[in-house]
């Protein structure tokens, strides 16, 4: 899928779930959870030591933040290269990804909202509400959600999956962190006591511990992608990351940083409400889901062509329409075998959007979330994320 034969935005760069992106990763250390073979060479890594081994996932930490304001930072200077988030690139798709070693085609996470008709609609999957209505409330309703195994699930090594503590026994974090053992931390500061602590406690020596920070995401979220906070916060991270090898400095640990995704700004004056183009909006049979940077859609049935043909005129420059099951066929959500739920999740079309632009609509009772950092497009700045690696 070098070049795909349609439309896409300008500067997209396409997801690698080869050796090139975090699915690489996620897979090789899948792999090696499940063999226990020796010590792994995941995407490249020479992960040598006997010791723990720990994938730290820092939300929203994107390479070209890494390359623009963390010169003379611990995480640069072991920067090994650089690999593509998956698509979207966004929480929801990457962390999943990431967590089980499989492809948005095959988890069928797709955004931080999708359709599901089981459940009504449109659905919030991680902290599990539908759009207009509330929680969800379903019999067995992570397992059909999730119906897929973890990374932990069969592991031969022992795993502990540590997440900030309003989190770490979410039902999301329970379903993926089966055969882990799940530990939370209550403010920033004790997060690398807790990775220090899971990773020198008594028992075997060979042990891996996934880590997840969200707090940069949240920042860029509300700042902007390169705002002083953004930078502040990074600064702390990077405190964070020497603090934890000169904790495990001599006990063989192998310590790996990537992120899910990276972020773009947004400025208001870019940012389409879908009531602003009440044709279209008419054309729609669901609320959108999906992100704010890659839009799904749900046209009524005999309104596909009409659909299109507007919205090429009527976001010009701003976005570029695509049937959604045109990216399933040409693989942007990976390998399967394809989630069944897949092409009901990717809607009839997809609003690929133009750097720097969002879309969003609005349903009775939501309440109007301004974002100045987002994610989930194809711009180098979303879609490219570190690869970190040291052996302190």
């Amino acid at each position: 899928m070098l070049h795909p034969p349609f439309q896409l935005p300008r500067g997209a760069v396409l997801p690698d779930f080869g050796n090139g992106g975090i699915f690489g990763l996620a897979r090789d250390i899948n792999g090696w959870l499940r063999h226990a073979a020796p010590p792994p060479h995941a995407s490249g890594l020479q992960l040598e030591g006997g010791g723990p081994v720990i994938l730290m996932v820092i939300d929203g930490l994107g390479d070209a933040f890494l390359q623009r304001h963390g010169q003379g930072s611990t995480i640069l200077r072991y920067r090994q290269r650089r690999l593509t988030s998956v698509f979207p690139s966004t929480t929801a798709s990457a962390v999943t990804t990431l967590l089980t070693g499989l492809s948005p085609a095959r988890h069928g996470l797709t955004g931080w909202f999708m359709h599901d008709r089981r459940f009504g609609g449109v659905i919030a999957p991680l902290p599990l509400y539908r759009r207009g209505a509330g929680a969800l409330q379903s019999l067995a309703l992570t397992p059909r959600l999730f119906p897929y195994d973890g990374m932990f699930q069969y592991s031969k090594v022992a795993a502990t999956m540590i997440s900030p503590q309003d989190i770490a026994w979410s039902p999301f974090s329970c379903r993926h962190g089966r055969g882990a053992e799940l530990r939370g931390y209550a403010y920033p500061d004790a997060f690398v006591p807790a990775i220090v602590e899971a990773a020198l406690q008594p028992g075997s020596a060979r042990r891996f511990i996934h880590a997840y920070y969200p707090r940069f995401d949240a920042v860029c979220h509300h700042y902007g992608a390169h705002s002083p906070k953004a930078i502040s916060e990074f600064a702390r991270i990077d405190r964070y990351f020497d603090q934890l090898l000169n904790g495990l400095s001599g006990r063989g640990a192998s310590v790996i940083l990537t992120a899910d995704h990276g972020f773009i700004d947004a400025p208001d004056r870019r940012h389409l409400h879908l009531s602003k183009t009440p044709k279209l909006e008419a054309m729609l049979d669901s609320p959108l889901f999906g992100e704010r940077r890659v839009v799904f859609c749900r046209v009524r049935q005999g309104a596909e062509s009409d659909f299109e043909a507007l919205a090429r005129v009527q976001l010009r420059g701003r976005a570029v329409v695509q049937p959604s099951g045109r990216l399933i066929d040409a693989g942007f959500f990976g390998p399967g075998p394809v989630n069944p739920r897949l092409a009901e999740r990717c809607g009839t079309h997809v609003l690929l959007m133009e750097a720097g632009w969002t879309l969003t609509d609005r349903m009775p009772g939501e309440r109007l979330h301004r974002m100045t950092g987002v994610h989930g497009g194809l711009s180098a700045d979303e879609m490219w994320v570190p690869l970190v690696h040291v052996q302190p």
